[in-house]
């Protein structure tokens, strides 16, 4: 029920720092009292580079998503006074848009799988999947036996694109509206092909545009409007 950074804590006597991790029970991010609830609200577009992890702290001292957010402008000097978390992840390996915020309810609702929050994806795959690979990506693929777990059972409905064809590999364009782990890279491997490189160009509508890897921006009063929006229907 407890997790930290969106890692789930199995570990008897763990320990987290409540100024600057995530800290969730139930799926429900807590803080630390009303200091945190009267800080103003920060939105945050970054496009994660690879190589960086989606956490605010990293035990093995890797690079995280904080490590760049520091970059936005003179505002945000006090960045972990405001507990900024990371609204969902991004693998290691891989880039591109990821949202970062201190609004604690908001954020709950973009991972929540009920609101099918739209996540684009540029992909790049082994050999050159066919007109039925990208069927089964539309339809919906099967990655096990485990019905009851997000390992297993018949994924979501995805929009699949066929981009281009390079010598030896592909790029696809794929959109879900789910947020299990690795999805992505199991969707494309239960078709036959491998990611050899992967890129989120857009969360619920909100598009990296001339972002380059490391960089981050703000996001605009009528962003702040649509990411809300897209949760109104289930008030």
């Amino acid at each position: 029920m407890v997790t930290v950074n969106h890692r789930v804590v199995t570990e008897l006597g763990s320990k987290a720092d409540p100024e600057k991790d995530r800290i969730a029970v139930d799926g429900r991010v807590i803080s630390l009292g009303t200091d945190f609830k009267s800080a103003p609200k920060i939105y945050i577009l970054l496009n994660k580079p690879k190589g960086v992890i989606s956490t605010v702290s990293d035990p093995e001292g890797r690079p995280t998503v904080m490590d760049f957010v520091k970059k936005v402008g003179t505002d945000l000097k006090s960045v972990h006074r405001l507990r900024l978390f990371p609204v969902g992840r991004l693998d290691f390996d891989a880039e591109g848009a990821l949202l970062l915020t201190n609004d604690g309810e908001l954020t709950n609702k973009l991972i929540h799988p009920k609101y099918k929050i739209p996540k684009k994806y540029l992909v790049k795959v082994s050999d050159v999947p066919d007109e039925k690979d990208m069927a089964k990506l539309r339809k919906g693929v099967y990655l096990g036996t485990d019905l009851k777990s997000v390992r297993g059972g018949r994924t979501l409905p995805a929009e699949a694109k066929f981009i281009k064809a390079t010598k030896t590999n592909s790029w696809i364009e794929i959109t879900v509206y789910e947020g299990r782990n690795r999805l992505i890279k199991k969707m494309c491997f239960a078709i036959g092909h491998s990611v050899l490189k992967l890129q989120r160009t857009e969360f619920a509508g909100i598009k990296l545009g001339g972002l380059k890897p490391g960089d981050c921006r703000m996001l605009t009063k009528s962003e702040v409007e649509r990411l809300k929006g897209l949760t109104e229907a289930y008030r």
